[in-house]
């Protein structure tokens, strides 16, 4: 069975740093994307970065491109995305996704069938 596990979030006041860690067990080996995404209180669920495995590319929403960094370590099989520069409006709940099916960048979440359980991060003002 494949399990993604987030952890690493946590209250940050605005321009602080925090780094997000997904624990991935059972993805095939060198043949998976994994995405990061993020959801506010009353907003929708919002694509943040992601990785793809099988090719090295990576990519990243408009609001995070420069502050945020994906990083893979597939020989551990756990994905970071290291925060910088964090405001109030990164507030949310985030959310890895791994897509196995299609295993490109994507920032479309239906594309990713496993989801991690997400961890909360809060960027005070």
């Amino acid at each position: 069975d494949v399990q993604l596990q987030a952890s690493g979030g946590g209250l940050v006041q605005t321009g602080g740093s925090l780094r997000l860690s997904c624990a991935a067990s059972g993805l095939p080996v060198d043949d998976y994307a994994i995405g990061w995404f993020r959801q506010a209180p009353g907003k929708e669920r919002e694509w943040v970065s992601c990785a793809s495995i099988t090719d090295g590319r990576k990519t990243y929403a408009d609001s995070v491109k420069g502050r945020f960094t994906i990083r893979v370590d597939n020989a551990k099989h756990t994905v970071w995305l290291q925060m910088n520069s964090l405001k109030p409006e990164d507030t949310a709940v985030y959310y890895c996704a791994a897509n196995t099916r299609y295993p490109y960048i994507s920032s479309w979440h239906v594309d990713y069938d496993y989801w991690g359980q997400g961890t909360q991060v809060t960027v005070s003002s």
